[in-house]
């Protein structure tokens, strides 16, 4: 009888092992978004991993994603980070790790750790920034911009350097 117990136990086990293993892993990715016909982003990684198989599903990019995302007039805006994870249930992406967004103005953003959030079309971190625009260097706290940088704003400012040409 107590051999009977420790067989299911171990089935118990071992299928409590495989709901912690990922659905998918997927190399050198490569994946082009359109929209009506139209080109919005293009994302590649060396390496993604499904988590889509979990209570609360995501993707995973260990080691590092460079996204290119195209506004209405197909100027495209870049970020790189060296890390980034994709909620599913919730359309926020958190980009960690020497975080460079580079706009299609040439405006760019250095940050430890930046969110998206897919659905607001809307940038955000508490983190310490770098904004750097044709005009300014601004040092700060904490960031807000929509997708487009129309009003793209360093929260708490703690310096900023006039950059003349």
């Amino acid at each position: 009888m107590l051999f009977s117990c420790e067989q299911r136990l171990d089935k118990i086990q071992q299928n409590n092992k495989l709901s912690y293993l990922p659905m998918s892993v997927a190399e050198n990715i490569n994946t082009k978004h359109t929209d009506s016909g139209r080109l919005t982003s293009v994302l590649q990684s060396s390496k993604m991993i499904n988590f889509s198989n979990r209570a609360f599903p995501y993707y995973q990019f260990p080691e590092g994603i460079d996204l290119t995302v195209f506004n209405d007039q197909d100027q495209p805006s870049v970020v790189v980070a060296n890390s980034a994870v994709v909620y599913n249930n919730t359309d926020l992406i958190d980009l960690r790790g020497d975080v460079v967004l580079t706009t299609a103005t040439n405006d760019t953003l250095f940050t430890d750790q930046l969110f998206y959030d897919q659905k607001k079309e809307w940038l955000f971190t508490d983190f310490p920034v770098k904004f750097r625009t044709k005009d300014y260097l601004t040092n700060g706290n904490g960031f807000d911009a929509n997708q487009n940088f129309t009003n793209a704003q360093v929260l708490e400012v703690t310096g900023r350097i006039y950059i003349e040409e």
